[in-house]
Order: structure tokens, then sequence, then C-alpha cells
């Protein structure tokens, strides 16, 4: 835990350096796929430092974790039986056990995994290795990830943009359940249009 808090000291040390919409830029990018610290918190930093910088930020912000999503899905086509031990090693929160449930009915529901995963908390790159290694079609793949990852990244620039600083706070508290509530919400909304209309 405490390379992890070191490593999430690092990543917001870059907020106060001219580097920073850089940095979110790979952080996105590598988050997607292998790193362990999400984009949420530099870029709360660079929004709180910029507000009206927010949308800027949260493109920047989507465009490279949907990249990084798409680097996640060609580990997973092409690389997995060989570089499964590195992930399950290193990756918090990657574990076989966690992997074989994700791959469970991905055929089925992979559109849904991967839009939930990349809006909620749940680590998005389990995601889009999984689908890659069950070779879900690519072009869905790319709709779900650039819907998910926009709409996460995008709420919290107008969060930013509508009530300034003050919002950091709740942001930083309660986002992860506001977004759990969220997609409870339209799931239970499809499933309500699914076998009631």
């Amino acid at each position: 835990m405490k390379f992890l808090r070191k490593l999430y000291d690092w990543v917001l040390h870059w907020a106060e350096t001219p580097y920073g919409p850089l940095a979110l830029f790979f952080l996105a990018l590598a988050e997607s796929s292998f790193f362990p610290i999400p984009p949420d918190p530099l870029l709360i930093a660079l929004c709180l430092g910029a507000i009206k910088k927010s949308w800027k930020f949260a493109f920047i912000t989507s465009t490279a974790s949907v990249l990084g999503g798409a680097l996640g899905y060609l580990i997973g086509f092409g690389l997995w039986p060989t570089v499964d031990v590195f992930f399950y090693k290193y990756i918090p929160g990657f574990t076989p056990e966690v992997f074989q449930t994700v791959i469970q009915n991905f055929d089925q529901f992979g559109f849904w995994y991967v839009f939930t995963a990349g809006f909620t908390p749940i680590p998005y790159k389990i995601f889009t290795i999984a689908s890659g290694v069950f070779k879900m079609n690519f072009p869905l793949f790319l709709l779900a990830s650039a819907l998910s990852r926009s709409l996460r990244f995008f709420v919290v620039a107008a969060l930013f943009r509508k009530f300034g600083p003050t919002i950091r706070t709740f942001i930083e508290k309660y986002f992860n359940w506001v977004a759990i509530a969220f997609m409870i919400l339209l799931v239970g909304g499809f499933l309500v249009i699914k076998y009631i209309f």
C-alpha cells in the first residue's frame, strides 16, 4: 500500500508542472491497459488549477484512455498467453479469479461489461484485455470505450465548470458511488424496457 501511495503522490505532482496535460495523456493511456492508478486524481487537480480548461483536460483523458483501451485489447488479442503471469503478479486487483469471473458470458454481454467498467470504478484494464482475449468485435469495443470513458471524464469536467473548486471534495469523496448508482439506474432502465415493453 505504501508503494501505491507513493505512486499516487507522484502522479499528482505532475499537476504542478508545465507537463501536466502530457502526463495526463500518458497516465490515461497506461491506466487503461496496465497502470494501477486511474487518471481521475490528476484530471481533478488540473481542472482545479485551470477550470476554464476542464473540457480540454476531459478530452485529453478520454482520447488517451480509449487509445489505452485499444492497447489493452491488443495485449489480450495477441499476447495474453505469454503475459498473463505479469498481470496477475504486478497489477493490483488483477487476479486469475477476477479474470475468470469477467470472462463468464463475455460473448453475450461484452459491450455492457466494457461500458460499465469504463464508467465506474471497476478496473477498466481487466475488461480491455478480456475483450482482446475473446476477440470482441473491435469497432463495438471502441464504441463502448469511447462512450463510457468520455461520459466519465466529461462529467468531472462539467462539475468543475458548473461548481468550481467547491465540487472537489464531493468528487473525491462520492464520485465512485455516484458512478455506481448511475450504472444501476442505467441497467435498471434497460431491464424495464426489455421485460415490460
